[in-house]
Parts: structure tokens; sequence; C-alpha cells
């Protein structure tokens, strides 16, 4: 059945907000305007997709030490972001501001390489030297200036202290993952880009992996934004799930809104992109007489309504696809609007 939704305009502050009610989330309200404290970014890129050509456009900011899951159908333009915001795709326009310095500025010709960008990128088929051994690999990613003993203190980090003279072709495929994840930190990055690093394990190194991860970020505190196709995934290791589809956002939520299990894609088998478990509160009515329903999304409060008008029950749980929610207005019920905000 699908549901169609209205999001309250501010939806990504007051999940924010949420968020450090629950301490999921790091506090900046006192300097939560300034550049230093967050990535800002509007990017948009034409992209030829299986439906056609689509525009990816889109806009985030993230707080400073926050992880944010990415999350969408294949083709929606989720790794294109990522390569953009490392540099190593172009964008067709936009700008993106991390942490007080422009790293792109299409109107003012500003384009920082990748390498004056302190981000760090892992992709899903690890991209390791296969020449170089796994010291050698770190010794390579570190920033000029460093002591080489950096990279024996990183392999420690990530469980490959006594693997340092192995190259990659003698490692386990759980062993190239943590040795790309060593290497994207030995870069000191302020952001890591971490695109679907984790699908091609099997389950049991793939929550190891997840447990590395988070004592990582417990330790380093790196802003995060991860690619994942899995709602369980996303849960585990987020603040935030952003859910894109068709090179736009169309959601903006607390992971726990997301549905699936460890093993199950958020992106169904129709190709519609992950859908938000709900339950449902009570029935509210508009202003234009129709009704629509109050719903607790992952603790994230939303105002829906069924197509073709079928009665909902409170306490029901339904799936809310993102992909079929449509704007309802803002004085349907503003109770709700000033509870979100």
């Amino acid at each position: 059945m699908p549901i169609r939704n209205s999001l309250p305009l501010p939806l990504q502050q007051s999940a924010l907000a949420l968020r450090r009610l629950l301490g999921r989330a790091p506090d900046h309200r006192g300097t939560a305007d300034a550049a230093s404290d967050c990535l800002q970014l509007h990017l948009t890129k034409a992209l030829a997709s299986a439906d056609g050509k689509l525009t990816l456009d889109v806009s985030l900011r993230i707080a400073r030490g926050e992880s944010v899951a990415l999350l969408g159908p294949s083709g929606s333009g989720k790794t294109t972001l990522l390569r953009m915001l490392a540099g190593l795709a172009p964008a067709d326009s936009g700008h993106i501001q991390a942490f007080g310095t422009v790293w792109l500025d299409s109107a003012r010709g500003i384009a920082l390489p990748p390498r004056k960008r302190r981000a760090g990128l892992v992709f899903q088929d690890y991209a390791l030297f296969p020449n170089m051994s796994a010291r050698g690999n770190l010794r390579f990613a570190l920033p000029r200036g460093r002591p080489p003993a950096r990279a024996d203190d990183l392999l420690d980090l990530v469980g490959l202290a006594g693997l340092a003279d192995r190259h990659p072709a003698q490692l386990s495929g759980g062993q190239q993952q943590r040795l790309a994840l060593a290497r994207a930190l030995a870069a000191e990055p302020e952001l890591l880009l971490l695109d679907e690093p984790l699908s091609a394990l099997d389950t049991r190194l793939r929550r190891e992996l997840q447990d590395a991860l988070l004592a990582l970020r417990a330790r380093h505190g790196t802003t995060t934004l991860l690619v994942t196709h899995d709602p369980a995934e996303a849960q585990k290791l987020a603040d935030r799930a952003v859910v894109l589809e068709g090179g736009r956002i169309v959601a903006d939520t607390l992971p726990a809104g997301l549905s699936g299990s460890s093993g199950e894609s958020a992106a169904t088998g129709d190709g519609r992109g992950p859908a938000l478990s709900a339950r449902v509160l009570a029935r509210v009515t508009g202003t234009d007489g129709e009704a629509r329903y109050r719903v607790d999304c992952g603790g994230q409060p939303l105002l829906v309504r069924t197509e073709g008008g079928r009665p909902l029950t409170p306490g029901e749980t339904v799936r809310l696809r993102p992909g079929e929610w449509i704007a309802t207005p803002a004085d349907a019920d503003p109770t709700l609007i000033r509870q979100a905000g």
C-alpha cells in the first residue's frame, strides 16, 4: 500500500535536535552557524541512468563529528556525490565548504584538487597498491613530513600489526578492507567517505568491520559519509540517514526509521528505494477535510495520508516509501509542525 507523506520544512534541523536529546549526535549548537563546525554543500551534475538522463541536485549540511548514511536505489547518484566531494569527479555547478575551507565554488572558479581536500575515500574494491606491502601502502598515503613510524601505529589501530610486510594478495578480504580504512586515515582526513566498503564481505567479517569502524570513530571523531544499501548497517554506524532517489534527497531521518534487517537490501526488488517503518499514532483532519495520520518514524514525527484514503488504525505499523511522498499544506496540522520544529 503506497503511503504519502508531508515532511515538516525544518526536518533536518529537528532531526538533529532530536539526536542531540538522545545523545547520538555531536552538540555544536553554540557554534552551529560557524563555517568551521560543519560541511556544507550544494552540488549539481547531469548523470546518465538506466531510466535515462537525470540531474543530481543535492544540498546537505553535516555537523563536525557526525556520521551520515546515504541510501537509495542504484543509479541515484550516491557514489557520484562521494567522488565529487573527494575531487575525483567534477560538478557541473555548486559549492563545498568543509570546516572553514572552500573546496569548491564554481561561481568563483575554485576547485581544490583531491590532494588538497582533507578527505579519505574507501572503495568497495579496496584500491590498494598490489606491489607494496601493507606498511608501504600506508607510508605512501602519509602526509608529507609525518614520520614513517606512523604507518605502524595505524596498522596496530586496525589490528594488522603482525601483517605489516604482507602484500594485499596475501591478505584476506577483511584484512584488505582494514588496510584500506587505515590508508584513508593515514591522510588525517576531516571527512571520511565510505563507498559501500563492507558489501562484498560475508556476514561475520561485515560485523567485525562495523565494530572496527565504530571503534575508529570513537577514537578519532571523524565526520563520516557512508554509502550503504543495508538499513541495519545504517542504524549501527550512523547518526542520520539520508535517502537519495532520482538525484534528489527524498528523506533525511533517524536511521531507526529505516526498515530491513542486516541481510536485507534497502533498495527493494522493485527498485523504488528504501522504505521507512512508521507506527501510526493518531488520525488528524486537515484544513481540506482530508484525513491524515500522525506517525512516529524512528523518533521523527511525520504526517501521512494513504493513497485512496484507506483508513489506518492507531498502533498499526506502515511502510513509507520516500519516492511516493508528496507535500501536504503546512497548516494541515500546526501542532505537528511545532512538535517537529
